[in-house]
């Protein structure tokens, strides 16, 4: 028995522009890790670090990593193991990067790996999905792209259904994140309507099929005119300050696209190269005007949750 784990599981992309729900793209050098360790006694959280850590809920029933963990032992005969856990946030909290997902699926792998299982995609999104329940509802495209890498398709949840999709081509992701603006999910995705007229829907769902051709054969030009929401963000886009400008300051500095990320107030641009997207990420940064910034460039991750040495 391995006793011990960590587990690092990065951030995502969700929606990513006209998916809502059903598209995921991980994003490499950000992200969430977990410790677990059994041991005799109760389940316990030993300890938060990193980002929001005086925010995260140290009670086990309110942590989603915690959650997640919980569910997978109890899932696969392991419900007497008990575990002591600590939670490095790399992402912040409702900010839009897959940060509660990042840390259910590091939290259901870390529980995995402890108590010496290979367990199967399917197994630890469903103790993922857990977890991250409790913070933003049951949706899995963030989830699906940490534990996978890459661009995921969420084609059910009951049952889950994803696919990973082979990209081609080089991608980069530029996130730009306005410091004070906070977005709770649940919050963002009660904006949305339950019910959206035909057009709408054939044009999303048209955009959809027409992003995943794009990115899995490298056509940049598609990719351009693809990456449109007609759903999510012309219904969020009031949520975050100066985001029609940011939006435009990406686009004429060389991004491909450029939308919300999740629920924001994360924007993300899509790039076919780093410099295009360290250009898009200082232009967007810049048209935020005085509002305070944080900013990350990263690949596109065909690595997603990983246990570490």
């Amino acid at each position: 028995m391995a006793k011990h784990a960590v587990v690092f599981a990065p951030g995502s992309i969700g929606n990513v522009g006209p998916g809502f729900d059903v598209l995921g793209l991980c994003v490499g050098g950000i992200g969430d890790t977990v410790a677990i360790e059994l041991h005799g006694g109760a389940d316990v959280i030993d300890e938060v670090k990193g980002w929001d850590a005086a925010q995260i809920p140290r009670e086990v029933g309110r942590n989603s990593a915690a959650i997640a963990a919980r569910a997978f032992l109890d899932a696969h005969g392991e419900g007497h193991a008990r575990f002591r856990m600590v939670i490095d946030k790399g992402l912040r909290l409702s900010a839009g990067m897959g940060g509660s997902a990042a840390s259910s699926v590091a939290g259901a792998l870390a529980a995995a790996r402890a108590v010496d299982r290979d367990a199967s995609p399917i197994a630890l999104m469903t103790a993922a999905m857990a977890g991250e329940a409790v913070v933003s509802g049951t949706h899995i495209d963030n989830i699906a792209a940490s534990l996978l890498g890459g661009l995921t398709i969420v084609r059910t949840i009951q049952p889950i259904d994803v696919i990973k999709v082979a990209l081609s081509g080089e991608w980069w992701i530029a996130l730009v994140t306005p410091e004070d603006v906070r977005i709770e999910t649940r919050a963002a995705r009660a904006l949305l309507p339950e019910t959206s007229a035909r057009a709408d829907w054939v044009q999303q769902m048209a955009n959809t099929a027409a992003l995943v051709h794009a990115l899995s054969t490298g056509n940049r030009d598609l990719v351009r005119r693809a990456l449109d929401d007609r759903f999510a963000e012309p219904r969020r886009a009031s949520l975050i300050p100066g985001f029609a400008e940011v939006k435009q300051a990406a686009l004429a500095n060389g991004a491909l696209g450029c939308s919300i990320s999740g629920s924001g107030p994360t924007v993300f641009a899509l790039a076919g190269a780093f410099g295009a997207a360290q250009r898009s990420a200082t232009a967007m940064q810049a048209a935020f005007g005085g509002l305070a910034s944080t900013v990350h460039v990263g690949r596109v991750s065909d690595e997603g949750a990983r246990e570490l040495p």
